[in-house]
């Protein structure tokens, strides 16, 4: 394909290539887009592809082989989760025996797997990389600009003296020097204060990001991709069940709306998996658990749904299943430390609420479960409205190809990169 940035190919790198999460199934998403589109595409992961390859097989996919951090045994996660040698070799001789002028190189996720060594490898392309922040570990140590203990939020400049001292990881004290020391290293080798393009899923990010060190001028928000459950307005108010949708592990707060459904005398439909998965059913076995679906059984599941309730514990930077409940008509119940709050407020589709303070959860679930004239009125709004707040996948990719196009020319002509990438900030 000839391009005005002469884009040779795109090297899409994440620590699993597996859609298990929302950043991994946003790499996935875009690598599958930009093949379909006619570029070339390379994709970098820690773990084991699977046999049958990424999208249609037009994919060059090239794996580590090694499990997540909390798969493996205590010494190898420590030593490798700071800085896996494994991973800075493999990029590092991936772009010695296939880069180009045109070769652009997307990073979405390191946390888990590849390390902050990746980026010491991707030094020699520094000028032709673009990074996602599907998160804070771009800047902050424990990824979540959060206290882990209590999920108040945090407003400390990362590894100032303040975030050294605080007790803010939910395992403890020693884990935090360790996270601390892979932060310490990734700063050495990233360099924020000269940080490649940076996107954003939502401008709530951007303050927290400069707070870490990275440019204003480095960073552009790019909403996420969404594909809503039903293409019709979900008649919400007609149904009974609260759904969740999500991974059952402390950070997404199952367990919260579990007790709050149980207190409030509402049915509870639960979809995802994880390590709290067997705990949760044996202390709940009144609710219904149907386990990780495909996308076209969640959406078959959305629309028997009055609610989606998202009770994460920490602040959610996007929420990618509150957008996709919003753009089928679905309210949505979240907490007031989602970015995505205040906008879904704005626009009356949903309600905030703590999800650790169980009673005053139960009563909001209680009241939208015998309020029909509100659920009607936040289905409307949110079918109506919520469109503004995310992407079409095709407008999506074209976006990240615009940031591509601008990061190459910069690339080519040696000046720094421009300071807006109008396409790729949101409408």
């Amino acid at each position: 394909m000839t391009d005005v940035a002469n884009i040779d190919r795109i090297v899409v790198i994440n620590d699993l290539s597996h859609p298990l999460g929302g950043a991994s199934a946003l790499a996935v998403q875009s690598a599958i887009g930009f093949a379909q589109a006619g570029y070339p595409v390379t994709f970098v992961s820690g773990d084991t592809p699977s046999p049958g390859g990424i999208g249609d097989g037009r994919i060059t996919a090239i794996g580590l082989g090694q499990p997540r951090l909390l798969a493996r045994g205590r010494t190898d996660a420590l030593i490798n989760g700071v800085w896996n040698r494994a991973a800075y070799a493999l990029v590092r001789d991936i772009i010695a025996a296939h880069d180009t002028p045109g070769t652009i190189y997307h990073v979405h996720g390191w946390s888990q797997i590849l390390s902050p060594a990746i980026f010491a490898a991707l030094r020699p392309v520094r000028d032709r990389l673009v990074i996602s922040a599907h998160d804070f570990f771009l800047v902050c140590p424990n990824g979540a600009y959060a206290n882990m203990t209590d999920g108040t939020v945090c407003t400390r400049t990362p590894l100032g003296a303040s975030c050294c001292l605080a007790g803010c990881d939910r395992r403890g004290r020693m884990h935090k020097v360790w996270r601390l020391a892979r932060a310490m290293i990734q700063r050495a080798v990233l360099a924020p204060g000269t940080c490649p393009p940076v996107l954003a899923i939502h401008a709530g990010m951007a303050p927290a990001l400069v707070r870490g060190g990275i440019p204003p001028c480095a960073i552009d928000v790019l909403p996420n991709p969404v594909v809503p459950w039903s293409t019709s307005r979900i008649r919400a108010e007609l149904n009974q069940d609260v759904l969740f949708v999500g991974r059952l592990e402390a950070t997404k707060g199952a367990d919260l709306v579990l007790a709050a459904a149980r207190l409030a005398g509402v049915s509870l439909r639960v979809v995802g998996d994880g390590a709290m998965a067997a705990d949760l059913r044996a202390r709940y076995p009144e609710m219904q658990f149907d386990g990780r679906l495909d996308p076209g059984a969640i959406a078959e599941v959305a629309r028997h749904a009055r609610m989606l309730v998202m009770p994460s514990r920490y602040p959610e930077p996007f929420g990618l299943v509150a957008m996709e409940a919003l753009r089928s008509g679905l309210p949505v119940v979240l907490p007031p430390t989602a970015l995505l709050a205040a906008d879904i407020g704005a626009i009356g589709a949903g309600v905030q609420v703590e999800p650790r303070d169980t009673p005053a959860f139960a009563a909001v679930l209680r009241r939208l479960v015998d309020d029909d004239t509100a659920i009607r009125m936040m289905s409307d709004a949110a079918f109506a409205h919520s469109a503004q707040l995310a992407l079409e996948p095709a407008q999506w990719i074209e976006r990240l190809l615009a940031v591509y196009r601008m990061t190459l020319l910069g690339a080519a002509s040696h000046r720094p990169r421009p300071s807006s990438v109008p396409l790729a900030r949101v409408a």
